[in-house]
């Protein structure tokens, strides 16, 4: 068994299972402006309120299985994002406090929701922008960064980061579907609705722009006989999609966010097509990143004792607070 591929595979999963843990919670930041002010927001985050720090718990393992597994990625993939990873965290540091804030400090409510709207907004924009950075490529020159401060700016990236916020948007409108019911319920259809056609479109045009961005890529995608292992992964995603929206349109309860998960696991395949086996393009595969194999089997037996038992607490929280939010809620 090749253990760099093993973790390659638990990082990937960290990093899935954030986005779409993390990626609702973010989504309703997003909407947050959309919402009715009053009983209409406080449901709302009463719906992610029993989940959304332990959801951050799947960020930690993620960042910290890469530089534990892949020390050489950490080392290159950070410095080339710097700007984009402290948006990220002062982002997810204003969502918090805004979270928690707004309920404390109600004479203030109109600052703190705006606070929690904008955190949540940049720190899915940064996310986005930190993926469109990775699979521009970036420059390695002796196993360090050799690019400049602003070389994660381009066109290509911002389309990544908005395809994110879409994306995250879609999430929690669906999310908000499954949770509430009446008019709240009815108005986040029709977030869902519009949040779905935006993802849709951004998919597929970053999912274009790959091809002409990078040869290697248009090869994975276009040539024999790659194509006829890739093919069948945009093909699953229009279907997807064209589920969830009919889940939307026929006002189902849940599909519509179980749904929107299934896209955003196509498009994590399909994300992972694109860049294997290299976790820093162009240069930089797996192999060439790894710790040591030694490191890697002791920290395989810390993450099979971890990872059950952190998937067992977050299955075991979701399950306590199924169901509709009522007016009481957590807090």
């Amino acid at each position: 068994m090749d253990l760099t591929v093993i973790w390659a595979f638990i990082i990937a999963f960290a990093v899935f299972a954030y986005v779409v843990m993390d990626g609702f919670d973010l989504g309703i930041g997003i909407l947050f402006p959309t919402v009715r002010v009053g009983q209409g927001r406080d449901r709302a985050m009463n719906s992610i309120a029993p989940v959304w720090d332990g959801n951050e718990t799947w960020l930690v393992l993620g960042g910290g299985g890469l530089f534990a597994a892949f020390p050489l990625a950490y080392a290159v993939i950070l410095p080339a994002t710097y700007p984009l990873i402290i948006a990220m965290l002062l982002g997810l540091v204003f969502r918090g406090v805004a979270f928690e804030y707004r309920w404390r400090d109600p004479g203030h409510r109109a600052f703190w929701d705006a606070a929690f709207f904008g955190g949540s907004l940049v720190a899915a924009m940064a996310q986005g922008m930190t993926l469109g950075a990775l699979l521009q490529g970036i420059e390695v020159v002796d196993r360090s960064y050799a690019g400049s401060w602003f070389d994660w700016l381009t066109p290509y990236t911002l389309l990544c980061g908005l395809g994110v916020v879409a994306g995250y948007a879609l999430l929690g409108s669906t999310w908000l579907i499954w949770k509430l019911d009446g008019g709240a319920q009815k108005h986040a259809r029709y977030l869902a609705l519009r949040a779905a056609i935006a993802t849709i479109v951004l998919m597929g045009a970053v999912s274009l722009y790959n091809i002409f961005l990078n040869a290697e890529y248009a090869d994975r995608w276009l040539t024999a006989p790659e194509i006829y292992f890739a093919a069948p992964v945009p093909i699953l995603t229009g279907l997807i999609a064209l589920s969830m929206i009919h889940a939307i349109r026929k006002e189902r309860n849940s599909k519509p966010f179980w749904l929107a998960i299934a896209l955003f696991f196509a498009g994590t395949v399909g994300l992972g097509v694109t860049m294997w086996p290299y976790v820093v393009p162009p240069g930089v595969t797996i192999w060439d990143a790894a710790a040591p194999e030694s490191s890697q089997i002791f920290m395989l037996v810390g993450v099979a004792i971890t990872m059950p038992l952190i998937i067992g607490y977050t299955a075991w929280a979701y399950w306590v607070f199924r169901g509709k939010v009522d007016d009481e809620g957590y807090h």
